[in-house]
């Protein structure tokens, strides 16, 4: 199937924790494709960084302060959307937070930050956007984590709250399929700057253990996420994409 270069022409899309990594990866290819792109995230200079790219390629895009774990934020996010771009079209719920440490080491204040942050804000989505995206036929893409589907050390509530989000995805498409297709895409080791603090022995080791032997790239998990909320994927709804080079095929 070829893809339409403007295939998002007339849409607006909400990526949230867009400053950087996938998020701004895929703001930069829905604005590509023809949406105008709201840019949150809670950096607001990596956020207006990302627009600006955006608008100095001819696309359209907007930057919004944006703390996901809090539902004023989400308020003023929807007013700022509507007041400049319009009603929403897609929802991608991407930002998200990771504390790597040991389970009887996490307070319950980190345990619950990291689930308000990656899983709670899906919920805050759907309220404050519902009306536009059953309104629109629209769809909601998650981005979630291979960590969804098996353990690994020092990563308990990171864990816990990206499998949540897999199965309230799942969920949300029971509730609203007739108007809203929901899915998750679950990256495995892409290169963000959240390896930028890991070794070289550490990489190498982890691109040895995946078939395709190098790491991901934040533009293929921006392909994955924008072919889910196309017209492409249009009986696609309540499933998940996993995006990782092959690394979790051994761990099935």
């Amino acid at each position: 199937m070829q893809i339409d270069s403007n295939e998002f022409a007339g849409q607006v899309v909400l990526v949230t924790g867009a400053g950087s990594g996938i998020g701004a990866a895929t703001a930069k290819l829905f604005a590509k494709r023809g949406a105008k792109v709201a840019v949150t995230d809670i950096n607001l200079l990596s956020a207006q960084k990302t627009a600006a790219e955006i608008n100095n390629n001819g696309g359209n895009a907007i930057a919004i302060l944006h703390d996901v774990s809090n539902m004023t934020h989400w308020e003023n996010v929807k007013a700022e959307i509507h007041s400049k771009l319009g009603e929403l079209n897609v929802v991608h719920n991407n930002a998200f937070m990771k504390i790597e440490k040991s389970t009887d080491e996490t307070s319950i204040a980190e345990w619950q930050k990291q689930i308000s942050v990656n899983l709670v804000s899906m919920q805050m989505s759907v309220l404050t956007f519902l009306p536009d995206l059953k309104k629109n036929h629209g769809a909601i893409v998650n981005t979630s984590s291979i960590h969804a589907n098996f353990g690994f050390v020092h990563h308990g509530a990171y864990a816990a709250s990206k499998g949540g989000m897999v199965a309230f995805g799942r969920q949300l498409a029971v509730d609203y399929g007739p108007e809203i297709r929901v899915n998750t895409v679950l990256p495995g080791p892409i290169l963000t700057p959240i390896w930028d603090d890991t070794t070289d022995e550490y990489r190498n080791l982890v691109t040895s253990n995946t078939p395709l032997r190098r790491m991901g790239k934040p533009e293929e998990v921006a392909e994955a996420v924008c072919f889910l909320a196309s017209s492409r994927a249009s009986y696609i709804s309540g499933t998940t994409l996993t995006v990782d080079g092959g690394y979790t095929a051994e761990k099935a």
